[in-house]
C-alpha cells in the first residue's frame, strides 16, 4: 500500500526523497512559441517591439508638447479619409425651420375648418369666469380732499406726444406731479404726430369742464396761462423754460430739480412729456393719478353720445346672448405690421409694401448699417401681432361659437379684403364703428384717428368680455379701466403668443387638441387677471386700492410749503 501511494506520488519507494511542489504556474513562452514553431527568435521580435513602445511613450510623457500635434495630425487623416470618398456618397443635411418661427395657420384653417363648423356645441360666453377679485371688498380708493389746497407755487404746461393714451399717461402725470409740487396745472397741449395725423385739442378729446371740476380739490387746473404771468414771457410760451426731463425719473427729481426752478420762474414747460414719470411711486402720487385716469378724464359730450349709442345696439345684436358680446383689440393696421418686421405671406408685393411703410414712419430706423432683423425669431418670441385669421381660430378654440357678437376695436386693416375673410366666416355676427354706425354719424370723428379710438375704447369698455392681441397702451388703459369698474376683476382674454405661435405652426395638430390647449390658455388669462399689484406695475393698469389708499398729503403740502 505504501508502495503504492508512493508509486503514485512519483516516489520509487520509502526511503526516496519527495520533491517540493512546483512554484507558481508562469505562462509557459518557451514552450508555447516552440510548440507553434516561432522559437527564440518570435520572443526576442516581441520584446523589442514592447520595449520600442515603452521608450516612445516615454518620449511622449516627456516632452508633453507633442500631444499639440496630435489635432493637426487627426485633421490631416481626415482630409485624407474624406479626399477618398466620392461626394455623392455623403448623406445632404436638410435644414428645417424652428417650430413657431413660420406663419402657416392659413395651412392650418384650412385643414381643420371642417372639423371647427362641426364643432359648435360650447359657447364661452355662457361660462361663467371661475375667478374673482380676492382681495376682500373693492374699494375703489379715491376719496376726496376735503382739506383745501395751499399758496400755488406756479404754473406747469407740458406737452403730451403720441396717441390717444400715450397722450393720456402724459395727462395723468402731469396732474401726479403738479398735485405734488403743488403747482397749477395748464390744460396740456398735444403734440401733432406724422403717424396719427390728428391735430385735436384736449377738449375736442376730453370733456374739459369736468376735468377741471373733478380736480379742484386736488390739483388747481386752468385752461390757459395767466396775461400776468405771459407778460414776463413776451407772451410767448417758448421762451418759458423747458425741461428736458429723462424717461421714468422718480418724483423726487422733480421736487429736487423742477421744484426749485419753478419757485423762481413761477413758469415752467416740460415737452415732450409722455412716459417721464416712474411708475414705482409714493401712495398720494399713485392717488392723483388714479384720479385723474379713473374719474376725471371722460371724453367729451359728442364721443360719449355716439359710444353709448353704439354699445346700445350691440347689445341689441347680442340678443341671443343676453346682451353679451365680446370686444377684440386688433392691432393688424400697417404701420404695425410693417414696425414688427413679421413675414405673413411672404411675397414680394407685402415686402415692397412693407419697407415702404417702415421708411416713411420710421426713416432709416431698420436699414442703419450692423442691423440684423430674423422674422423668424420675432414670431417664435410672442412679438408678431395675430392676423385676424389667427384671433378668428384662437377664439373658436377657446369656445366660442360662431354666432358670438363680436366688437372688432382697430384702425384700418392692413389688406382689409383679404385678411378679414376668415374672421368673418368664423363670427359672422362681427361689428365695426363703421358697420353699427352710419357715414352721417361718423363723419364729425372720421378724419381724427384719436377721436376714433375714443368711440372703440368705450365700447370696448362695456363688453362681457375684452381680448388683446398685441400689447401697447390701449389694452393696459382698458384692462385697468375695466378692473376699476368691474369690482377689480373683469373679463380679459391676453393670450400666450409664444405659445400660439406652436401652436399654429403644428403640422398634425387635430382640432380637439387645439382646443383643449386653447381651454387652458383662456382659463390662464382669467386667472392672470386677479394677480396683485407688483411695485413696478402700471396704477392704470393695476388700479390696487391698497397701493393708494395711505397717503397723507397734508404733512406733503407742509414740506413743500417749507421750502
Amino acid at each position: 500500500m505504501q508502495n503504492h501511494a508512493y508509486s503514485r506520488l512519483g516516489v520509487s519507494g520509502p526511503g526516496a526523497v519527495v520533491p517540493s511542489p512546483p512554484s507558481s504556474p508562469r505562462r509557459p513562452w518557451g514552450r508555447r512559441a516552440s510548440a507553434k514553431g516561432g522559437g527564440w527568435s518570435a520572443r526576442a521580435g516581441a520584446g523589442a517591439a514592447r520595449r520600442a513602445a515603452r521608450a516612445v511613450l516615454a518620449a511622449l510623457l516627456r516632452r508633453q508638447a507633442v500631444f499639440l500635434f496630435a489635432p493637426l495630425l487627426y485633421v490631416a487623416a481626415m482630409l485624407l479619409y474624406m479626399g477618398s470618398i466620392s461626394l455623392d456618397s455623403v448623406p445632404r443635411i436638410i435644414s428645417r425651420p424652428a417650430p413657431g418661427s413660420m406663419y402657416r395657420s392659413p395651412q392650418l384653417y384650412a385643414r381643420l375648418r371642417a372639423d371647427m363648423d362641426a364643432d359648435n356645441a360650447t359657447d364661452a360666453l355662457a361660462t361663467v369666469w371661475r375667478h374673482a377679485y380676492k382681495g376682500g371688498i373693492w374699494r375703489p380708493c379715491i376719496s376726496n380732499n376735503t382739506n383745501g389746497l395751499p399758496e400755488s407755487n406756479g404754473y406747469i404746461y407740458v406737452e403730451a406726444n403720441g396717441g390717444l393714451n400715450q397722450q393720456r399717461t402724459s395727462i395723468c402725470n402731469a396732474v401726479a406731479v403738479a398735485g405734488f409740487l403743488n403747482a397749477t396745472l395748464v390744460i396740456p397741449n398735444f403734440h401733432y404726430h406724422s403717424i396719427w395725423m390728428d391735430p385735436s385739442k384736449f377738449g375736442d378729446i376730453y370733456d374739459e369742464d369736468h376735468f377741471i371740476q373733478r380736480l379742484k380739490n386736488d390739483v388747481r387746473v386752468v385752461d390757459k396761462v395767466p396775461e400776468f404771468i405771459m407778460e414776463r414771457f413776451g407772451h410767448n410760451l417758448s421762451n418759458a423754460f423747458n425741461f428736458k426731463i429723462k424717461a421714468w425719473s422718480p418724483i423726487q427729481f422733480y421736487e429736487d430739480v423742477v421744484l426749485p426752478k419753478l419757485i423762481e420762474e413761477r413758469l415752467i414747460r416740460i415737452s415732450p412729456f409722455a412716459n417721464r414719470l416712474s411708475f414705482d411711486a409714493p401712495p398720494a402720487v399713485q392717488r392723483l393719478r388714479c384720479l385723474a385716469n379713473f374719474e376725471a378724464l371722460k371724453f367729451s359730450k359728442s364721443i360719449t353720445a355716439l359710444s353709448n349709442t353704439l354699445v346700445s345696439r350691440m347689445r341689441e345684436k347680442s340678443a341671443e346672448n343676453n346682451g353679451k358680446y365680446v370686444a377684440v383689440h386688433l392691432r393688424f393696421e400697417e404701420d404695425m405690421v410693417a414696425f414688427s418686421c413679421c413675414v405673413f405671406d411672404g411675397g414680394d408685393n407685402e415686402k415692397k409694401e412693407l419697407d415702404a411703410a417702415r421708411e416713411k414712419g420710421w426713416r432709416g430706423k431698420f436699414t442703419r448699417p450692423g442691423r440684423v432683423i430674423r422674422p423668424g425669431a420675432i414670431r417664435m418670441n410672442g412679438k408678431c401681432p395675430l392676423t385676424p385669421l389667427e384671433v378668428g381660430l384662437m377664439l373658436r378654440g377657446m369656445g366660442f361659437s360662431n354666432n358670438t357678437s363680436i366688437y372688432l376695436a382697430s384702425g384700418r386693416i392692413y389688406k382689409a379684403e383679404t385678411n378679414m375673410a376668415p374672421l368673418l366666416e368664423m363670427f359672422p355676427l362681427l361689428q365695426t364703428k363703421e358697420t353699427l354706425a352710419s357715414d352721417e354719424e361718423l363723419s364729425p370723428f372720421k378724419n381724427f384717428s384719436s377721436r376714433m379710438a375714443a368711440i372703440d375704447y368705450t365700447v370696448c369698455v362695456h363688453s362681457e368680455v375684452f381680448v388683446t392681441t398685441q400689447g401697447g397702451n390701449f389694452p393696459h388703459f382698458l384692462i385697468g379701466h375695466r378692473r376699476y369698474l368691474y369690482g377689480g376683476h373683469a373679463k380679459t382674454i391676453k393670450p400666450d403668443k409664444r405659445r400660439l405661435a406652436i401652436l399654429f405652426d403644428s403640422p398634425r395638430i387635430g382640432w380637439r387638441s387645439l382646443k383643449r390647449q386653447l381651454f387652458n390658455m383662456r382659463a390662464h388669462s382669467d386667472a392672470k387677471g386677479i394677480e396683485i399689484k407688483r411695485t413696478n406695475e402700471s396704477v392704470y393698469t393695476f388700479p390696487c386700492p391698497d397701493c393708494m389708499c395711505r397717503s397723507n398729503k397734508s404733512e406733503h403740502f407742509k414740506s413743500i410749503q417749507a421750502r
